[in-house]
């Protein structure tokens, strides 16, 4: 007994030095995120035409207001067009997407499921009906997302710079609902805010979230369209173009909002289906970001990978060697109490770092969180419980057969009045105490 615990030491110790090696890369971009000024624009924006991209199933009830803020934005109009997909609707997403100015294609495909092949219907009918060199860039948003009013120029502005892909700061539109908006919320917020900020200032890749982020009309043309229809397909476009060394850029003033899951069940699918997507891109471009980290690209290469699987992996190994231990010391109770009081010291250890960086996103996007005072303060308390749930996760996405299921949105608000409601429970803590 006393080997097969010196065994079990052995493995942790291993895994977390590992662990820390593959990440301790996102410490550094941590402390250049919090300490180093952003880039200014290299000059005078240019002017450019837009396409916006609406992928939506079957969401009447939140299209409307995209579609009104989208026309709202202090952009020039006659430069800005909206096309969306009514992907397999059943509902009124196509009329009220039509009534509010949008062109609309509605796409019957029970096969080919997902918001890749979605994307990519719209754009071949974008070439077909305008021509291929109609618009100078795309941008991408889901039907529940709105943005600040200067989003589509601040862009422009980063876009002006010289980049391929532009990517939005994305915060939560219901970031106050309960501790799983919040803990996603704030992981998108922490994506955008520290890792997103600091590639941008040290020149590497970007990483797009599915939503909130714009591309060139030359990609789309050395693409022939959106040939991603991975689970994620979002993580392996970026995988392919940092691949390519295609430059990836961030706009932290460009400021968007999409609502969070917050049912647990719902939660759970969802992430199942990033989880699984991470494998699928990890394995399909493991080689093709080796090779663009040998082609000069090294960096942004290998924090994309360091981003998309090995984390997953990680921690199933982890729970897998912890729970065998346990199991096999169980009839020892000193082993048995050994093995406790390591994994709860390990647990408590994570715990802490997890507590670190979300106080660190908090403190740094305070202002522009829209929760009350005491929500947010609880909030950085209860993400390290939300990132412990993606343990199970991990392990059961080895093995699920995941598949893109539409998530039903509800959140139907304008940005006045979302940031009317924050000031509102700003005002008043003591509402947090309710959550």
């Amino acid at each position: 007994m006393d080997i097969f615990m010196r065994v079990i030491f052995w493995l942790n110790l291993v895994g977390t030095a590992v662990f820390g090696i593959c990440y301790f890369y996102q410490l550094v971009y941590t402390i250049i995120a919090i300490c180093v000024k952003k880039k200014p624009h290299k000059g005078e924006a240019t002017l450019h035409s837009y396409a916006v991209l609406v992928s939506a199933r079957n969401e009447e009830t939140v299209i409307g207001q995209l579609i009104d803020n989208i026309r709202a934005q202090n952009y020039p109009q006659e430069l800005i067009k909206i096309f969306v997909v009514a992907d397999n609707c059943t509902d009124g997403t196509a009329e009220v997407a039509r009534e509010r100015g949008a062109t609309v294609y509605e796409r019957h495909n029970t096969e080919e499921i997902g918001k890749g092949y979605a994307i990519n219907f719209l754009l071949s009918n974008i070439d077909r009906d305008y021509g291929e060199n109609a618009f100078d860039a795309f941008f991408v948003f889901d039907a529940d997302n709105i943005s600040e009013l200067n989003f589509i120029s601040e862009m422009n502005k980063t876009f002006s710079d010289g980049y391929d892909v532009v990517a939005g700061f994305r915060n939560a539109k219901n970031y106050g609902d309960n501790w799983l908006s919040a803990g996603q919320g704030l992981w998108f917020i922490r994506d955008s805010t520290i890792l997103n900020d600091a590639r941008m200032k040290i020149g590497t890749c970007s990483v797009v979230a599915g939503t909130g982020f714009m591309f060139s009309n030359k990609i789309k043309k050395e693409y022939g369209g959106w040939p991603f229809h991975m689970l994620t397909e979002d993580t392996e476009f970026t995988a392919c173009s940092a691949a390519r060394g295609y430059r990836f850029g961030y706009c932290p003033d460009a400021a968007f909002y999409d609502e969070q899951t917050t049912g647990f069940v719902q939660s759970w699918n969802q992430r199942i289906r990033w989880a699984k997507g991470g494998i699928q891109v990890f394995c399909g471009y493991l080689k093709k970001l080796f090779s663009g980290m040998k082609n000069g690209n090294f960096l942004s290469c290998f924090d994309l990978l360091m981003s998309i699987a090995p984390a997953y992996i990680m921690s199933v190994f982890f729970m897998v060697v912890n729970i065998v231990a346990l199991a096999v010391t169980a009839f020892s109770p000193s082993h048995f109490l050994s093995m406790i009081a390591s994994a709860g010291s390990s647990i408590v250890a994570v715990y802490l770092l997890l507590l670190l960086h979300a106080a660190l996103t908090v403190g740094k996007e305070w202002k522009r969180i829209k929760a009350g005072t005491g929500w947010k303060m609880l909030s950085i308390f209860l993400f390290p419980i939300y990132m412990f749930t993606y343990v199970p996760i991990a392990f059961c996405a080895f093995f699920a057969k995941a598949q893109w299921k539409p998530i039903r949105h509800t959140k139907a608000v304008n940005i006045d009045d979302m940031h009317k409601d924050s000031a509102a429970a700003t005002e008043k803590p003591e509402e947090a105490a309710r959550h």
